[in-house]
């Protein structure tokens, strides 16, 4: 008999609805079934709600253990839902793997395949800054040593599996106090890895050492804005921002993940939300990574391979160059998923 999972639906903003529809519609012909929690974190719910759609939310991801999200808008106070949940539940550590995809013209011709991975808490994302008279301004940055060994050690156990080395990036020779903390965290955690190659590199160098050199990297861990920024780097050297999945997770005491969400890691892009055009490929990603998550190794890698072949045949998007709606392209998407699994 087919196993269930539940799986927590952050409705959002924009085009949240169409990528809603698009990963409805490739799990409608999984092998297991998916029980979606929905819970609208729409600009529109949150300001009728307040915090207790917040509250219904954490309850619910709590409850499962697991979580899909679109992406949202911030709300006109300055209260972004990524910011809250990540805060509510504990996300210390953020995924995001950028692989270039053949079938994209980019400006970069080099082949990019890299996890980056980033602290999810801390940095300068925590203190919004007080202003010192008119003209002077200050915030607090913030590097603990727990998330940046989860962080660490998450980086290590990507590197196993994909057989390559890490590197940790920072600016430790000017914020010796913080980056130096989050250096020394990742090298305790090597030595639990003796294998495993591991090096650190300086955050601007490694900026650079990507573009002229990017099979030097497999594995990147960071403090949580620059590997924000490495992210959107990456992305951008592939075709697009668009094209990017994001994973977030939380850890119990030991190490083992106990809460995880999952999600595309571009905006909501109201200037076409509801047009039907809007590119699908990175909550797929999103959903791919779900799959595999709990238990559906296979699933979640002909998903993304599915994906990767359709893009690939020229069925794709306008953005990335190709002619398909939102609603075609998820068929022909379905269509190899559907295919790939019946022989699988």
């Amino acid at each position: 008999m087919a196993k269930t999972y539940r799986v927590v639906e952050l409705l959002g903003d924009g085009i949240s609805a169409e990528l809603s529809r698009s990963v409805h519609t490739i799990a409608e012909s999984l092998p297991c079934g998916i029980e979606f929690v929905p819970v609208d974190l729409s600009l529109e719910n949150r300001e009728r709600e307040g915090d207790a759609v917040y509250d219904r939310a954490h309850a619910q991801m709590e409850a499962t253990g697991v979580a899909i999200k679109y992406p949202t808008t911030t709300d006109p106070a300055g209260t972004s839902p990524n910011k809250v949940l990540r805060e509510r539940c504990g996300f210390a550590v953020i995924h995001r793997p950028v692989t270039s995809i053949p079938g994209i013209e980019t400006n970069f011709k080099r082949k990019l395949d890299v996890d980056i991975v980033r602290i999810g808490t801390g940095g300068t994302y925590e203190d919004a800054g007080r202003r010192i008279g008119p003209d002077t301004a200050v915030s607090l940055r913030v590097i603990e040593r727990l998330p940046a060994r989860h962080a660490g050690r998450f980086a290590f156990k990507l590197a196993m599996l994909r057989q390559g080395g890490v590197v940790s990036a920072s600016k430790y020779t000017i914020q010796q106090a913080t980056d130096g903390l989050f250096e020394e965290a990742v090298a305790n955690v090597a030595k639990d890895y003796p294998g495993i190659p591991y090096r650190k590199e300086l955050f601007d160098a490694l900026l650079a050492n990507i573009i002229v050199n990017p099979d030097r990297y497999q594995v990147i861990v960071c403090p949580n804005e620059y590997g924000d920024f490495l992210s959107d780097m990456c992305c951008g050297l592939i075709g697009s921002v668009g094209l990017g999945d994001s994973s977030s997770y939380a850890f119990r005491d030991n190490g083992v993940i106990r809460l995880a969400m999952f999600d595309p890691a571009g905006g909501t892009a109201p200037d076409i939300a509801g047009q039907n055009v809007c590119n699908p490929t990175a909550a797929l990603f999103a959903f791919a990574s779900l799959l595999r998550h709990v238990g559906e190794h296979d699933a979640g890698r002909v998903l993304r391979t599915a994906v990767l072949d359709a893009i690939e045949q020229g069925r794709s998007t306008a953005d990335i160059g190709g002619s398909l709606s939102t609603t075609d392209f998820t068929a022909a998407v379905a269509e190899l998923f559907q295919a790939s699994l019946a022989t699988a």
